[in-house]
């Protein structure tokens, strides 16, 4: 089953990593060896802290940007992996750094888009 987990941080996160910004790449560096090698691994990014929403309202959309840094907590990146089960998810998720950091969260994948 595929789960995607979503990385968050925030601030505080943020300045920790860049303190210790080597040592936060080789854990990960580390895991995605791991997940390449097992087969786990499906595809992942990081993301740029902006952002747009876009909500239609009476057939007109209504454009924002955001999240701004305001926000307790950005959705930093995401990670795709293909699993046997819940629990496996869980255990990738807390071996991230950011997990330690801030947070990660883990959702189950429905259906790929075609």
């Amino acid at each position: 089953m595929k789960y995607m987990l979503l990385i968050y941080n925030n601030a505080e996160s943020r300045k920790a990593i860049e303190a210790d910004m080597d040592t936060v790449m080789a854990k990960v560096d580390e895991l995605m060896d791991e997940l390449r090698a097992s087969g786990e691994f499906v595809g992942g990014m990081a993301l740029t802290e902006s952002s747009r929403t876009v909500k239609v309202r009476d057939g007109v959309p209504i454009v924002t940007d955001g999240p701004f840094l305001e926000a307790k907590e950005l959705m930093a990146g995401y990670l795709t992996v293909d699993v046997d089960s819940m629990e496996r998810a869980t255990e990738i998720a807390a071996r991230w750094p950011d997990a330690a950091l801030c947070a990660m969260e883990i959702r189950p994948v429905i259906d790929e888009v075609k």
